[in-house]
């Protein structure tokens, strides 16, 4: 028998300072995203923003609905709205943020499996890496060189 492993790495920032001016600014507007999330059921506010190759930041949250399959993610939402509005402009970044309040050593919460997909879709789209910072309500920031580290053996159009 033969067993397979992936390993992923993960850095681990204790707050904002070490990012340039756009993760800063990236970092920030996920946060406040959060603010706009329309969680009446869950009341799990989360926000999302994507910077675009153009610099342009793109944001969403999450918006529920009664019917809980038909609500949309906040990752999905930033995703969409840009290749709306740039649909040319490759993502090289996404940010999550929730307002989870998180336990001692317990993670941020990372995006869905279909937001992984969709966050797969925009690399594949563009043939290029789309960085990942999932920022803690502890102030912590999670981030992944790639979407890939956290799905492995994805299924994506090469798989056709």
């Amino acid at each position: 028998m033969e067993k397979l492993r992936k390993e992923i790495l993960i850095e681990v920032y204790e707050n904002i300072d070490k990012f340039n001016e756009n993760e800063k600014r990236l970092i920030e507007e996920a946060i406040n995203a959060s603010n706009n999330a329309y969680a009446k059921y869950s009341n799990f506010k989360v926000g999302s923003a994507v910077l675009l190759s153009n610099n342009e930041i793109i944001t969403g949250s999450n918006q529920e609905n009664a019917v809980f399959p038909l609500g949309l993610c906040a990752e999905r939402v930033a995703l969409f709205s840009a290749s709306n509005k740039y649909p040319n402009e490759p993502v090289i970044a996404l940010a999550l943020s929730t307002k989870k309040e998180l336990k001692q050593d317990e993670l941020p919460v990372f995006p869905c499996g279909s937001c992984r997909h969709s966050i797969i879709e925009q690399e594949s789209k563009f043939n290029n890496k789309i960085k990942l910072f999932i920022i803690g309500s502890n102030g912590k920031i999670f981030v992944i060189e790639t979407v890939q580290d956290i799905l492995p053996f994805a299924f994506i159009g090469d798989s056709l």
